[in-house]
């Protein structure tokens, strides 16, 4: 008779780098001879790859070559500070001047930060061995998340989506009981296992299978989980990457590195891994949608799901580089600029930022300006070439940026060629992706009152104060609609100036010690108003709509509007997460079988 222990042994699993579990077990007495469960997730291996929107990547500067030269350091750290705030963004961008922004923040002088925070809490698959030596368990579990590429995105914006995530698609492996899915007991059958009376419970076959996270709205639009697609989808553990990108270069250069990444996990994985998943956010859909487009690309992914995606840009680009982004946010406006003299020191030398413009597909006639009476003041523009006819402008005051701008003081000044330049990279590339989509695309985005867009960009005329300057009659809007960069007064905000000057308001009488005030007098100011449509408070619904309207070939499977969120914490919504992990089954249902399968 033996000693042995009244419930089963159970081998504790974690993953070793390479993501393949490992089972450690200590010998125990010869006398106890019962068995020791080691129990195996799946073998096939299906990763989900994160792609961050614009600014959602860590950057550090390029170390400088030579004896004496600076080191690599952090310029652009996202990780949650004090109460889960970005402490460090505040303290090394508020008072930042243009000159500063531009020498900093230069496509060829940072590059991804792979060393930001990561979770000190062990998921789904990121799991280590265990340690009786706590510091050197915190290292471990901090190892992993890195080489996840964890700690090249967002902290604040990121990190509980993807945690939830990680622990939702690999916390458990039995179709049957992922509580996400209304399995009932009706849609299960018992099957005996071969030898012996053991029995498995399984899911019957084709049947409907209801997701209540989805609610009813959204769950009214989408086709039905079948049960076919879940135990298609227990094939594969999923483990979450991340892929950060320098979001100051082209989208193109920033797609090959995740291609780089795609081609890294499938070698690493090994012979179960067959294709990756990408979820974007933001920019990082105009990535990932590049990154398809590279030869072979397109096989080694099986889906994308892209959330609040400005898939034909958007017109806020336009309206930061000219006015900045004081008056849409004071506290993100201080941190990325105030004015369009910060933005357009950043922006003009970035390829990747320029490539959120509306491009050759968004609507004409999104720039407009009407007179004081609401009556339009000029066509409106782009008439078809935003490029041409609005971007690369210099003789009217309402192209897209000021040439003088280009050189702020202490910055290190940029040409309007090499502006110009970034303009026709951007039109390449706009002209390269559209309409181009993966041929199994899940599109989310936003529309919500709460958090209106720029659908469109109004400048509107009003009477400016004269006080004791000219008494001539007032330009027409005509002329004013034709007036060049140098015929007006702009300091990067809202509004611009006609005519007049800044002009001293004399002391109160009696009081010659009291500080002069100025006031600015103009026959005109020029008003640029605030949202005017729907959307997630960055992206407009026209732009989040447009891929199932402009898609080639059908690639978009399934897209939903969705409300209640604005565009950086769009993943932090229930309804998106769920949506998200739906677009997932149903790409992972398709996926090309592990070779396990076979």
């Amino acid at each position: 008779m033996t000693n042995s222990p009244t419930t089963p042994r159970v081998a504790p699993m974690h993953y070793n780098a390479r993501g393949n579990p490992v089972h450690t077990w200590t010998l125990t007495p010869s006398h106890i001879t019962d068995p020791v469960h080691c129990i195996l997730p799946p073998e096939g291996v299906l990763p989900v790859i994160f792609v961050p929107g614009i600014m959602g990547s860590n950057l550090k500067s390029k170390p400088e070559k030579g004896k004496g030269k600076k080191k690599a350091a952090p310029v652009w750290r996202l990780d949650a500070g004090f109460m889960g705030k970005n402490m460090w963004l505040a303290k090394n961008w508020i008072f930042k001047t243009a000159g500063e922004r531009q020498k900093i923040l230069h496509p060829l002088r940072a590059e991804v930060d792979r060393d930001g925070a990561v979770p000190k809490l062990a998921v789904g698959t990121v799991i280590t061995q265990p340690e009786l030596d706590k510091k050197k368990a915190a290292l471990a579990l901090t190892k992993r998340y890195r080489e996840r590429g964890w700690g090249e995105v967002s902290e604040t914006s990121y990190h509980a989506f993807l945690l939830w995530l990680e622990e939702t698609l690999n916390n458990q492996f039995l179709p049957h009981q992922w509580p996400q899915f209304d399995v009932r007991p009706e849609h299960l059958h018992t099957v005996a296992v071969e030898p012996g009376p053991t029995h498995i419970t399984r899911l019957k076959p084709e049947i409907p299978i209801a997701m209540p996270g989805l609610g009813a709205n959204l769950a009214s639009q989408l086709p039905s989980i079948i049960s076919d697609e879940l135990l298609a989808r227990g094939d594969y553990r999923m483990p979450v990457h991340a892929c950060g990108y320098n979001w100051l270069d082209s989208n193109k250069i920033a797609a090959q590195r995740l291609a780089e990444r795609i081609d890294e996990l499938m070698h690493q994985y090994g012979r179960n891994c067959q294709q990756v998943i990408l979820v974007t956010h933001s920019m990082g859909g105009l990535v990932a949608r590049r990154c398809a487009q590279l030869p072979g690309m397109s096989a080694k992914i099986a889906g994308v799901v892209h959330g609040v995606m400005p898939a034909t840009g958007a017109p806020v680009a336009y309206r930061r580089c000219k006015v900045g982004m004081s008056d849409e946010d004071p506290i993100a406006g201080a941190v990325i600029g105030p004015t369009g003299q910060e933005v357009t020191a950043v922006f003009a030398q970035a390829p990747g930022a320029l490539q959120l413009l509306p491009t050759q597909d968004y609507a004409p006639g999104w720039l407009r300006l009407i007179d004081n009476h609401g009556v339009s003041a000029m066509p409106r523009q782009p008439v078809k070439d935003p490029y041409e006819e609005i971007y690369l402008r210099r003789d009217r005051w309402w192209g897209l940026l000021r040439e003088e701008w280009l050189a702020p003081k202490d910055g290190d000044p940029i040409t309007w060629e090499t502006f110009a330049d970034n303009i026709k990279k951007a039109k390449a590339f706009h002209q390269c992706i559209s309409g181009s989509y993966h041929p199994q695309t899940y599109v989310y985005y936003g529309s919500e009152a709460k958090y209106p867009s720029f659908e469109s960009i109004t400048w509107q005329m009003q009477r400016g104060s004269r006080l004791n300057g000219p008494h001539g009659s007032y330009p027409d809007s005509f002329t004013v609609s034709n007036l060049e960069m140098h015929q007006v007064r702009d300091d990067g905000r809202s509004p611009v100036y006609v005519g007049g000057r800044e002009q001293p308001i004399p002391p109160m009488r009696g009081d010659p010690d009291a500080p002069v005030k100025t006031v600015k007098t103009s026959y005109w100011e020029l008003h640029c108003k605030m949202q005017d449509g729907s959307g997630d408070g960055t992206v407009p619904v026209s732009s989040g709509s447009a891929p199932i309207k402009h898609a080639r070939n059908g690639g978009v499977r399934q897209q939903i509007k969705a409300p209640g969120f604005d565009h950086e914490a769009s993943y932090a919504n229930p309804l998106t997460q769920q949506f998200t992990l739906y677009s997932i089954i149903k790409i992972a249902a398709k996926a090309k079988r592990p070779l396990c399968a076979g």
